[in-house]
């Protein structure tokens, strides 16, 4: 951290620097309420324009792992960063040589190189201010006022600006050494251009002041009013998607009845009764053929349709940002928690920059005149290296993070240890509802403190870490927790590897507080790749196709998806379809009891009259990452198998006693969700009984059709038929609609966006063959009661060599690999050495077959970037 202070001029705000060479280093063990953080790392302080002043200035430099130099590259790396910064500030005149000039630049935890070196044993007092602060900065709009520098430890940090009454001088907080200098001129000229007028401010680079958040109030103002407070009028709800539907429907009702009409037809010159039981295929049938007769339309619907929905906001569906609240005109902004379950990822790789992306936010919101806090639930804590733990700690503590920690699951204890049940099969529901519990007992604790009327936010702090060592006793070292943990009115929820807008805090509660009725705001996401390989690219084009027709069905009236993360939620409302726990008898809000709690999260809420609402006027701004690699690719479509089947049906064993379907399937039919919508999700559920049904049925194709061929009732289909019917329709016109949707929608070259689908054919071609095994393993797990549990994502890339790829090929795939080998003998011996009579060597026999076998066999191979680079 480093500190640089000039004298008072009258001709522009003199100046403090500061800098932080160990961006992990730690700050004080204090706790701060809700709003208020620790302190982070990096300041700017200085007086008002427009009288003499005295500004400083305050930034990180970041060098990557806090190990990664030795403590003399830092020393010197320190004091050559100070001199610098200390010479850039005498060029511009912001320095007289009096006490309490100069800069600090952090090197580890109190200690600092100084440039000049008297500044520690000067009579300002500036070094004793600086050793309790540790903040960065963004610009914004609303400045806050402290009585001195003693009060700045307890300031919002993350508004990165700060009047100190008591020495009439500005303190604000820049991240970045190389942005600190333009830092100080931008903010200069703000005070500036806010006394005088516009044409006195020096106008600052515009690529620097994007680059450190000016020009985000100007863009926000110039489309939409902050000031206006004009209610919204209600929003229309949107009934393309029901045509659409409605068309899909009929057409499966024609290709359905059309079979029929040959089983009649057959049946007058043929009489057998057996061939009624075709009948029992119906529901099946149209089940699984829904989402291909949906594809139809929507293809169509892409290329011929209206665009203009796109365009304009809907009940479920918002392009255009809503007006802006305005804290001088509505009064206090929401605080928002941001809200971060993680497991064991790479502290360095993928929490840190995601805290980084989110502080941003939440300085722009600060600014702005909100407040908001990070509250990270961490299951890997307990569970990694102690030094690993501890580093992570100290990474909380200095970024002013709120963080709960659980043990490790431990069913069986042995003597010694503690019983503890992290419940559900995917963890981040129970992850998640232990932390918030942790949250609403602080709540209770508060609840009981008697207020004064001189009750400040000193006395506030001592409440809440009194009432957090409370609840933590009585856990007895169960759980760890530290920071501010307190939940705010609204939860932005995301993932460990999610980067975030620096400005969308403001617009996600505007929109919130305007539409009561809407308890999930969930974002567009775009895509963050960490590496180049062509598996990550391809899978992110798939990520991205997904992303462009669920906008396209929700702006023409479906129902909006809730996908787990980049949300905002309303935490009245999750509050309020909170549920007992039969096993661990307390109150939750997440199911444990499903994989795919972010589909019953959604369900509920919709059940209880609320709106799930899709926002896409943030473009790309939110990212998420994708799989890495095709393991971690096919766990992800595992679990959804395994989630929708869990939605669905009961375990076999449980028939007899509670029936094939679930309560939660029952609510589902019965609940006031759009009829259409109901439509939609059951064709989308469809797809994985499709894809996991595939390989069986191509088998019967292969016997049926190679012995019986000709002799089939003529409502049979062969998987030939299926086969082209589906490369027509999803590989040929799918790929050609999209193009066009984006051409017509999103201004983008035609032949480019053409080219770029043509381009993953192959990929995608053999990932959806090649899965088809293992989407029914999850189906059938469920069906039988095998155990079944995935953990989070890779989100950093795993270095190992060819041949030890190839052990975790063969690990992980060798009853695939079986499967293939099997098959491919059996098509050998049925082609060659058995009676010639009976030999299958029909085209449209043996080639759905050989697909099957094929793209199950090169998945694991060709897909896998960590074989096809050949590392040795």
């Amino acid at each position: 951290m480093g500190w640089f202070r000039t004298a008072k001029q009258t001709s522009s705000p003199p100046s403090s620097l500061v800098a932080n060479e160990n961006p992990n280093a730690p700050t004080s063990n204090s706790l701060h309420q809700s709003a208020s953080v620790r302190a982070p790392r990096a300041a700017y302080l200085g007086n008002g324009a427009t009288r003499n002043s005295t500004p400083l200035y305050y930034s990180s430099f970041d060098s990557g792992s806090r190990n990664a130099d030795s403590a003399a590259a830092r020393e010197i790396k320190c004091e050559v960063l100070a001199n610098w910064l200390h010479a850039k500030a005498e060029e511009k005149m912001w320095t007289s040589g009096t006490a309490g000039e100069g800069v600090f630049v952090k090197k580890t935890k109190g200690s600092y190189a100084l440039c000049p070196a008297d500044l520690e044993t000067d009579d300002s007092g500036l070094y004793q201010a600086i050793i309790t602060l540790n903040v960065r900065i963004q610009y914004g709009q609303r400045l806050q006022v402290v009585p001195d520098f003693n009060a700045l430890q307890y300031c919002q940090k993350n508004m990165q600006a700060a009047f100190v009454a008591s020495d009439q001088a500005l303190v604000v907080w820049e991240d970045e050494p190389k942005r600190l200098l333009e830092r100080a001129q931008s903010i200069q000229d703000a005070l500036v251009q806010m006394i005088w007028g516009k044409d006195l401010a020096q106008v600052t680079d515009k690529a620097v002041a994007k680059s450190i958040g000016l020009g985000v109030k100007e863009e926000s103002e110039k489309s939409w009013d902050m000031f206006d407070d004009t209610p919204e009028k209600p929003r229309k709800l949107k009934l393309w998607q029901s045509v659409y539907t409605s068309i899909a429907i009929l057409m499966l009702t024609v290709a359905i009845g059309s079979g029929w009409r040959q089983v009649a037809i057959q049946q007058i010159h043929e009489p057998n009764w057996l061939r009624m039981l075709f009948l029992i295929a119906i529901p099946g049938q149209a089940w699984l053929s829904l989402f291909f007769f949906q594809a139809i339309i929507g293809n169509l619907a892409q290329v011929l349709g209206s665009s203009k929905s796109l365009r304009t906001n809907s009940k479920y569906y918002s392009i255009k940002p809503p007006a802006r609240l305005h804290r001088d005109i509505h009064g206090r902004l929401p605080h928002v928690t941001i809200q971060m379950p993680v497991y064991k990822e790479g502290l360095h790789g993928v929490i840190k920059p995601t805290v980084q992306s989110i502080k941003q936010a939440i300085s722009t919101y600060e600014l702005q005149g909100g407040t908001a806090n990070i509250f990270i639930n961490d299951d890997g804590m307990q569970i990694l290296p102690q030094e690993e733990a501890i580093e992570r700690q100290e990474f909380y503590d200095e970024n002013g993070i709120g963080w709960v920690a659980r043990p490790k699951h431990n069913p069986k204890p042995t003597e010694g240890e503690a019983e503890f049940h992290r419940r559900g099969k995917f963890k981040k529901a129970s992850n998640m509802n232990y932390a918030l519990r942790l949250s609403l007992q602080i709540e209770d604790e508060l609840a009981k403190v008697e207020r004064s009327d001189k009750w400040s936010q000193m006395d506030e702090n001592d409440a809440y870490a009194k009432a957090l060592q409370t609840v933590l006793a009585r856990r007895a070292g169960e759980a760890w927790a530290d920071g501010s943990i307190r939940v705010g009115d609204y939860i932005l929820l995301i993932d460990s590897d999610t980067r975030v807008p620096q400005d969308c805090l403001l617009e996600a509660v505007s929109e919130m507080e305007v539409c009561p009725e809407v308890a999930i705001l969930q974002y567009m996401s775009g895509v963050m790749n960490v590496t180049n390989t062509f598996f990550e690219n391809g899978i992110t084009f798939f990520t991205n196709m997904i992303y462009t027709m669920i906008k396209f069905a929700v702006a023409n009236g479906d129902v909006a998806p809730f996908v787990g993360h980049n949300a905002i939620l309303r935490w009245s409302a999750l509050q309020g379809i909170s549920y007992n726990c039969e096993q661990d008898l307390f109150e939750k809000f997440w199911s444990e009891s499903t994989v795919s709690e972010d589909f019953d999260m959604s369900l509920r809420l919709q059940c209880e009259g609320y709106t799930v609402r899709l926002a896409a006027y943030k473009g790309e701004g939110f990212k998420e990452g994708v799989s890495l690699t095709v393991y971690d690719e096919l766990n992800r479509w595992e679990k959804y198998a395994y989630g929708c089947n869990e939605l669905i049906f009961n375990p076999l064993k449980d028939w007899l006693r509670r029936g094939p379907f679930t309560r939660l399937f029952m609510v589902f039919l019965t609940s006031n969700m759009p009829f259409p919508s109901k439509i939609t999700i059951m064709a989308y559920i469809g797809t994985y009984y499709a894809i996991g049904s595939a390989w069986i049925f191509t088998i019967l194709n292969y016997f049926l059709i190679g012995f019986f061929n000709g002799w089939l009732d003529h409502y049979y289909i062969d998987s030939f038929k299926v086969y082209v019917a589906i490369v027509f329709i999803f590989t040929l016109v799918g790929n050609i609609s999209l193009g066009v949707l984006r051409y017509r929608v999103e201004d983008r070259d035609l032949f480019q966006t053409l080219g770029e689908n043509l381009k993953w054919i192959p990929m995608l071609t053999i990932f959806l063959g090649g899965i088809s095994l293992h989407i029914s393993q999850a189906l059938l797990a469920h069906f039988f009661s095998i155990d079944m549990e995935w953990g989070s994502t890779s989100k950093e890339v795993e270095d190992i060599t060819f041949f030890e790829a190839m052990r975790h090929v063969g690990k992980k795939f060798k009853w695939t690999f079986a499967f293939c080998a099997v098959m491919t003998a059996t098509m050998l011996v049925c082609a060659y050495a058995i009676q010639q009579d009976w030999q299958i060597r029909l085209l449209i026999a043996c080639w759905p077959m050989g697909t099957v076998i094929v793209t199950h066999a090169l998945l694991p191979i060709v897909l896998n970037p960590q074989l096809m680079t050949f590392t040795w």
